[in-house]
């Protein structure tokens, strides 16, 4: 398998070269030369299947050669080492609930599988990686675990400043080690940009050796297929489920759709979207115009030009009207998130967090005009993530799972900057 830049100026290379380097020289987003689908004896019959095989299944053929059977599978067996389980709210709508990994978040599939490649591919070469990051809250937390100690390894992680959760700030501030954390004055978009403009400094690239861990990584935004066929494995409706996916960055989205293509069959996508509407709105007038990111209570997407939407188009090859056939988008406001969170617990005793909570109106929203349908709410973040806001909405204590316990006991360790690039690459040159 060969990847391209979509900016279209740059060589194609292999599995490894796209994770390694993260974006292309020219800026633009790797993607797959092909799509690959996948038998429908396979996708037809899932639950003959166990887990592992299904994720090793779609994965090998992104990966092609660089990688061993033997090794990849091994990496998907500890990439998917926890639950995931599709469990039912009401009559019409489900959730996969995608937070039993360590972080609580689904990011953790994509950090772990991609922390694992990246260790396999830093021990076929000398030079030590730095691995870049922005985060608008689960990411950060999320990579932070998946590279924690892994040998020849070091991450860099910008996060905007009080605009994510405690719990998230503490999952991606405490790991120490080859883990360090830079608190931006800004919003997620400046730490985008940020990042961005790191991999296109040539200066920079002559003195460390970057990769990023965004979903901008193919090696993190692939692997986020797996769970679409693992709600599938489990699907017990007479026809294809909708998928609502709670969506900021895009990349979510984007893998259900690469699954999709692959031959999952879905019958529709709705990216739920917060008061950073910018894809709903090009749905509603086919302009596409980024805004300066708003801050939510679902901050983890507060993205106001998100990056993964590039590929979305390269997959319905840029026509926007085959898109809108396949994908709807809503927008849910604050308030609303609350008032949801609150209903969905009293009258279905299902705790969501706030971002699921906008899933499952953006779902409400779609039955409302499609009767008889079904649809499968990703529900992406474990609510004690956000027990700042969900608290207070239903007036309880949340019970801590014990896996982050001691996390929430230790001190925060970050450095603050500003968010200009000149100040990042300062931070790097004299830390690398």
């Amino acid at each position: 398998m060969q990847y391209y830049s979509l900016n279209g100026q740059s060589p194609r290379v292999d599995f490894r070269e796209a994770t390694i380097l993260g974006q292309a020289p020219d800026g633009g987003l790797y993607f797959p030369e092909t799509i690959p689908v996948a038998d429908k004896q396979f996708t037809n019959n899932l639950q003959q299947f166990t887990r592992e095989e299904i994720a090793f299944r779609i994965i090998r053929p992104f990966v092609g050669t660089t990688i061993p059977e033997n090794v990849l599978l091994d990496i998907v067996t500890q990439t998917i080492n926890f639950e995931i389980p599709l469990v039912q709210i009401n009559e019409n709508t489900f959730s996969l609930e995608l937070f039993h990994g360590p972080t609580l978040a689904f990011k953790d599939i994509g950090a772990r599988f991609m922390s694992r490649c990246l260790g396999y591919f830093s021990g076929e070469t000398n030079r030590r990686v730095s691995v870049l990051v922005a985060t608008s809250g689960d990411t950060g937390g999320a990579v932070a675990s998946g590279f924690h100690n892994v040998e020849g390894v070091d991450v860099v992680i910008l996060y905007p400043s009080g605009k994510v959760s405690s719990v998230q700030e503490k999952q991606l501030t405490t790991f120490g080690d080859n883990i360090h954390a830079l608190e931006v004055s800004g919003n997620f978009d400046d730490c985008q940009q940020m990042v961005k403009e790191a991999f296109r400094d040539r200066d920079l690239a002559q003195k460390i050796f970057l990769t990023s861990a965004n979903s901008i990584n193919v090696a993190r935004w692939l692997p986020q297929q797996f769970y679409y066929f693992f709600a599938l494995q489990q699907w017990k409706g007479k026809q294809p489920p909708v998928f609502s996916v709670p969506s900021g960055n895009f990349g979510n989205i984007c893998a259900g759709l690469m699954a999709w293509k692959a031959g999952l069959p879905v019958q529709h996508f709705i990216a739920a979207c917060n008061a950073n509407d910018v894809v709903p709105r090009f749905l509603q007038t086919g302009k596409y115009e980024p805004r300066k990111a708003l801050p939510t209570i679902s901050n983890a997407m507060d993205v106001g030009n998100p990056s993964n939407f590039i590929r979305i188009m390269k997959i319905f090859n840029n026509d926007a009207e085959a898109l809108k056939k396949m994908v709807s988008s809503h927008t849910t406001g604050d308030q609303q998130t609350k008032d949801i969170l609150l209903d969905v617990y009293h009258k279905h005793k299902y705790l969501l967090d706030p971002h699921g909570a906008v899933g499952y109106d953006g779902l409400q929203h779609y039955l409302e005009t499609h009767g008889g349908e079904q649809g499968i709410v990703l529900e992406t973040a474990h609510p004690i993530k956000f027990l700042d806001v969900v608290e207070p909405v239903i007036n309880e204590s949340i019970p801590v799972p014990a896996s982050i316990n001691d996390t929430l006991k230790k001190e925060k360790v970050a450095q603050r900057i500003g968010n200009s690039y000149e100040e990042l690459k300062a931070y790097l040159e004299v830390n690398r």
